[in-house]
């Protein structure tokens, strides 16, 4: 497989071609003349002339351009290429040959992601392997190991169309179709309302609390507890009982319902270890036996909770932190009402903004702690060097590292001609819609001009493909396609939004914009496109 260098060649190359072939192909066809079709910029590497057209590849692979006869004002042209000029043809043509390499970017991501979505593929499927005890799914009586057919009569075959189902639907009540045991049920719930917000975007969805992941059975222990008692500790996670293997909670359930008496627990526990001035942690395996609490099922049946409202992380400097939590705290309240969930709490948080709450707390002391508190912004940088502003509380709770996941259930979902094409051309707007929003964004302050990138970051890009796969690269061509797209057709001077812009004036105006005004406007435009580029350049060196 091509390594990083070639697959950057590569992808610069067929983005270049698709939009100056759509210059070319719809210049040929309104009869303008074209002398040059070039792939790069400066000095010719190859190329052959056929017809009255030089095909060639430059050195620089940055960019290319279709040299058409009469395409500047001075350009002198001889008598038989008088009327094939590039300034002299209609404007309707003129702006048809414009807006044609666009539109080609455009178009071109409906071609790839037809590709991507076409056939059969393998993915995360509609089976719950975690229930969260405090939301609606569990009211409902959904549980591990349950299959979701269908949300509000619409059928789900995967987890992300499950969960894009919920897309404005919330706090009301929904019908889901789940199947256990091989047999179909409708349960009636009524999502929580949670909002997802980037710098450019928000969205509503409904919020029902199922994960597809297999969660392992990890305790929260109350002081004082009989889990405490007998030895537990928070986060301790559970191996096996009297013998049995627990891979996980929905295990956990299943065994203790079969056992009473006293069970000899087999459990990992994180050790700290000191490493000079910080603390790592360090599993060790230890016994415990504990008496099973009659009539109780589950962590309750070992005198101990599910570790979801215990604090398992808090960022340094963070609001959480300045408050006073600390990793095993067990969150309690939310401004005075009782809170048994850190999705619940994602939930709230995500309406509020920056405002105030209280939090209440038990400290692994016992001690319990309200504090007013107020999410604040924080700075992150991701794998590629782009940083991004969010708003956070600043803490986690437990959750499994890559190696204690459980494996996951999959499903092979296969889409014909006619759906892939429909979902290719149904996710290109989408993209297009995003892009227009960061550009809005970027103009007014919205969005930080960090996030921008040059050469360099679509190197670095392209080069993850040898790891990522080739539905990666073909996404990253399409992305990238798409954002040309968008930015030529910027009324920016030199971009062929201009002169696009310059095509509709004069089709209403019935005179072309003066030359003069036309090169003031390109010497401007091109020092807001040098300075944009020197701007990426300088984020790609910073990263």
């Amino acid at each position: 497989m091509l390594q990083g260098p070639g697959l950057f060649i590569v992808l610069l190359g067929v983005l270049i071609t698709v939009h100056e072939l759509g210059h070319f192909l719809v210049a040929k066809a309104c009869g303008v003349k074209v002398i040059r079709f070039s792939i790069g910029f400066g000095p010719k590497l190859f190329g052959f002339t056929k017809g009255e057209t030089e095909y060639q590849v430059a050195l620089l692979p940055l960019g290319g351009y279709v040299k058409m006869a009469g395409d500047t004002p001075h350009e002198e042209l001889s008598p038989e290429d008088a009327q094939r000029g590039f300034l002299n043809a209609a404007p309707w043509k003129r702006a048809l040959i414009v807006v044609a390499g666009p539109v080609f970017n455009l178009v071109f991501p409906v071609l790839i992601y037809f590709f991507v979505f076409f056939g059969p593929h393998e993915t995360i499927s509609t089976r719950v392997g975690y229930v969260d005890p405090a939301m609606p799914a569990a009211a409902a009586g959904i549980r591990p190991g349950d299959r979701i057919v269908a949300v509000d009569g619409e059928k789900v075959r995967t987890f992300e169309e499950m969960r894009e189902a919920f897309v404005g639907r919330f706090e009301r009540s929904i019908p889901i179709t789940i199947e256990r045991d091989g047999k179909q049920q409708i349960v009636n719930l009524t999502p929580n309302r949670i909002v997802e917000s980037s710098p450019v975007d928000s969205v509503e969805r409904g919020q029902i609390g199922v994960a597809h992941t297999n969660r392992p059975a990890v305790l929260g222990v109350p002081p004082g507890s009989p889990a405490a008692q007998a030895g537990l500790k928070t986060f301790d996670r559970i191996l096996s009982i009297n013998g049995v293997a627990i891979p996980d909670e929905a295990a956990l359930n299943e065994q203790l319902a079969k056992m009473e008496g006293t069970l000899e627990l087999t459990v990992q526990r994180l050790e700290p270890v000191p490493a000079g001035v910080v603390t790592g942690h360090a599993p060790s395996v230890h016994k415990v036996t504990v008496q099973k609490q009659p009539g109780a099922e589950g962590f309750a049946a070992l005198g101990a909770q599910p570790s979801d409202m215990y604090v398992g992380t808090v960022f340094p400097g963070s609001p959480a932190e300045k408050a006073g939590l600390r990793r095993g705290d067990q969150l309690v309240s939310f401004n005075s009402e009782p809170l048994n969930s850190f999705n619940v709490l994602a939930g709230k948080l995500s309406t509020l903004k920056e405002q105030s709450f209280q939090l209440g707390w038990r400290s692994a002391d016992g001690q319990q702690r309200t504090e007013t508190i107020a999410q604040a912004h924080h700075t992150s940088k991701d794998e590629m060097g782009q940083e991004s502003s969010r708003l956070e509380l600043g803490l986690r709770p437990w959750l499994p590292s890559s190696a204690e996941l459980l494996p996951t259930d999959k499903v092979t979902v296969t889409l014909g001609v006619g759906e892939a094409l429909r979902e290719a051309a149904t996710v290109v707007p989408k993209i297009v819609g995003q892009m227009v929003k960061v550009i809005g964004g970027l103009v007014t302050g919205q969005v930080s001009h960090k996030t921008l990138g040059g050469p360099v970051m679509m190197y670095q890009l392209a080069s993850r493909s040898v790891d990522q796969g080739l539905d990666y690269f073909l996404n990253l061509m399409a992305i990238i396609s798409i954002n040309l797209g968008v930015m030529n057709l910027l009324p920016i001077p030199i971009l062929d939004g201009f002169h696009l812009l310059s095509a509709f004036w004069e089709g209403i105006r019935r005179r072309p914009i003066p030359v003069r005004v036309r090169e003031v406007a390109n010497v401007v435009g091109l020092v807001l496109l040098m300075a944009l580029m020197g701007m990426a350049l300088i984020n790609d060196i910073t990263r």
